[in-house]
């Protein structure tokens, strides 16, 4: 059984210039999450942070889901110690979590079928969420008989906000794409067959304009939203002689594409 993240670079001609795509792959459970994946997740976007000449991340499952939870069947080996539930949770979930909170890159995701518990939280770290009509959302983990992890809580209430949140949580409601669509969770709702090709187009659109830009708006965001545990945001006017700023008033002063 495969369970791994992966990362792979996508042609330019199909998804623009300096896009990659991270793929949630844990074959017969609809993608769970298994703590060498949260690891994995981690080791990808540190990388992909790295890396100074991507524009956009895209985020999807494999095999028409996008995550369904955590990988349950690992539970009983950590769940039942306060300190190994700590190390959990703290290490290897926020540890995922937090390494995409902290990536400067766009990232979209491309959601599909079961959005759920882990699913969600991941979700919630990207920047744009595109999703097809038969997705799913929730964090039906009462139905387990626990709660969810405070920072990981926190996460998620400030995506799917405080009503929805409490749902999921304390009633395990879920959602249809429709609703998570009108609460303000998800970007787009577009035909199941679409959703990658809905991301894509939104990565092209991001991968067209300023990277400088849009990595420095997100550590703007990042900052104002208080997440992540990350670095204190640069100075926000330090870009003021870059190239790419002088390219862009210049190219509009001269009415002309400009060359980013």
């Amino acid at each position: 059984m495969t369970a791994e993240v992966v990362c792979q670079a996508l042609d330019a001609a199909l998804a623009g210039p300096g896009v990659v795509q991270v793929t949630l792959r844990h074959t017969g459970r609809l993608n769970a999450m298994s703590r060498a994946m949260w690891r994995q997740l981690r080791a990808v976007f540190e990388q992909l942070q790295a890396d100074a000449a991507l524009r956009c991340i895209v985020v999807a499952g494999e095999g028409g889901a996008f995550c369904a939870g955590g990988d349950i069947s690992e539970y009983p080996g950590f769940r039942f110690d306060p300190a190994t539930l700590r190390d959990f949770h703290e290490g290897d979930v926020w540890g995922g979590l937090n390494a995409m909170l902290c990536c400067d890159v766009p990232v979209v995701a491309a959601i599909d079928g079961a959005c759920m518990g882990a699913g969600v939280e991941i979700a919630s770290c990207c920047d744009l969420r595109v999703a097809g009509q038969g997705a799913r959302f929730g964090a039906p983990i009462a139905r387990l008989g626990f709660p969810m992890a405070p920072r990981e809580a926190r996460l998620v209430g400030s995506a799917v906000g405080p009503v929805v949140a409490r749902q999921m949580l304390l009633e395990a409601a879920t959602f249809s794409a429709d609703e998570m669509l009108a609460r303000g969770f998800l970007s787009r709702v577009v035909p199941d067959a679409d959703v990658l090709q809905a991301a894509l187009a939104s990565a092209r659109r991001i991968a067209a304009l300023a990277p400088q830009a849009a990595r420095l708006n997100k550590q703007t965001l990042r900052a104002l939203a208080g997440l992540a545990d990350g670095p204190p945001p640069p100075d926000p006017y330090a870009y003021a002689p870059s190239a790419e700023h002088r390219e862009g008033i210049a190219a509009f002063l001269a009415k002309r594409p400009p060359a980013f």
